[in-house]
């Protein structure tokens, strides 16, 4: 069944290309094609298309569509093109006529738009809360390690001392700013394109103020026009944020897999978190860091991919715009998998307390002995003159016990205004 069935068919080549993984993609937002349904429905009805009994027939099959979607046993068939025309059959089977009056004053352009509005809005609020979960974490382990150092590079040379308690912290408020990204791409989701039709509107005397109460929207896309040249962008803007995301949790991986190689052994974790290789026998592989690495970058392209495919595409719908669903909706799946997988994991951390043991680290207090020499009136750049002239000739040998108080570690207050921060940016 097509919605646009004028009598003929077309070839199955064609039919196969057209419709591509359509009701793959579109059984994960079958639910929300049904909350669409009954929301248009019940305008229809309070305009006047649909009579009471009919509305309440209409309700009662959707309410009964939509069991089967969460039970599982939902499907679209290869004679059905999509989740659309799935469900108009179903209703028209079961009701007749009445069933063919759904799609009045609607077109399938604004069906697809509702329900990707509605799911993207849906998995946002769920990536945000998997990312404040993963914040959660960093900030325990930032207070349980905040007195334990770790040696700061630059240029992947030693530098300047820091702790665990500071570079757990660090990707903590890095993820707020992913939450300010999110919470741009939560706000475009959260607005109505039902009733935009065609991307023209329609002639019939609309609701469409009370769709966007029935669908919980914040407010809804004034302009058909505007609402229908909303395909590409919502994707777009909803990828950005994920891709902050993904940024975040692809640099830390990072990070883990070098700080885990036998060269650092700054960290390491139980076995059962590490895989091993087929030859070599005592191999601890991080490869569960490796794949979120390796996924998140992928997903960092995925902006890109978007804008290839709705770039210079004029105003109005195009079917390019069908091959959004096949980027958007499983990199949904991939970033909600490496945050679960990211926290699942780093919760099982282990530290090593006494890295800058080996003298090798000796260098990391080079500029707390010039800010030494500073303090006792030295100028600055004698003071850096002195001590590297030390260096050089082999007699820096800095008080190491003096050292290792060094502010490199975090406070209480600071992981403080971080959380506040947070709870900040989440309530925005």
């Amino acid at each position: 069944m097509k919605l646009w069935d004028k009598g003929f068919s077309t070839d199955k080549k064609i039919d196969v290309f057209t419709v591509g993984n359509d009701r793959e993609l579109d059984l994960i937002i079958a639910k929300y094609d049904v909350i669409g349904n009954i929301a248009h429905a019940k305008m229809l009805h309070q305009i006047g298309v649909l009579t009471d009994d009919e509305i309440i027939s209409l309700e009662k099959e959707l309410n009964a569509i939509q069991k089967t979607i969460e039970e599982g046993t939902f499907t679209i068939e290869d004679s059905f093109e999509d989740v659309h025309s799935k469900v108009e059959h179903i209703l028209t089977e079961k009701l007749g006529d009445t069933g063919k009056k759904i799609h009045t004053a609607r077109s399938r352009n604004d069906q697809v738009l509702v329900d990707m509005h509605l799911y993207l809005k849906d998995e946002l609020k769920e990536i945000k809360a998997l990312t404040k979960g993963f914040f959660d974490l960093l900030l325990d382990l930032s207070n349980t390690y905040k007195a334990a150092l770790l040696p700061g590079y630059t240029h992947l040379q030693v530098a300047m001392p820091s702790s665990f308690g500071m570079w757990f912290s660090a990707y903590a408020e890095s993820l707020i700013d992913d939450i300010y990204f999110l919470n741009a791409a939560q706000k475009i989701t959260d607005q109505n394109p039902l009733g935009s039709a065609a991307g023209y509107g329609s002639s019939f005397p609309i609701n469409r103020k009370l769709t966007t109460e029935l669908l919980e929207f914040e407010t809804l896309k004034f302009n058909s026009v505007a609402a229908q040249m909303g395909r590409g962008k919502l994707e777009k803007s909803v990828s950005y944020a994920m891709s902050s995301v993904a940024g975040t949790l692809s640099k830390m991986s990072m990070d883990i897999c070098l700080y885990m190689s036998q060269n650092f052994n700054f960290i390491s974790f139980p076995d059962e978190l590490t895989t091993g290789s087929s030859i070599m026998p005592h191999k601890k592989n991080p490869d569960v860091f490796e794949l979120i690495r390796g996924k998140c970058n992928k997903l960092q392209a995925l902006p890109v991919e978007l804008t290839l495919i709705s770039n210079n595409l004029p105003s109005g719908y195009h079917r390019d715009l069908q091959l959004l669903k096949e980027g958007i909706v499983p990199a949904i799946q991939i970033l909600k998998s490496c945050l679960e997988m990211i926290t699942f994991s780093l919760d099982q951390i282990q530290v090593n307390k006494n890295i800058l043991d080996d003298d090798k680290y000796l260098y990391l207090f080079s500029v707390e002995e010039v800010n030494k020499l500073v303090q006792n009136g030295t100028p600055f750049r004698d003071a850096y003159k002195i001590v590297g002239k030390n260096i050089a000739d082999g007699n820096f040998n800095p008080d190491k016990q003096v050292n290792h108080t060094h502010e490199g570690s975090i406070n209480n207050l600071c992981l403080e205004e971080i959380k506040k921060k947070m709870e900040k940016a989440l309530n925005h």
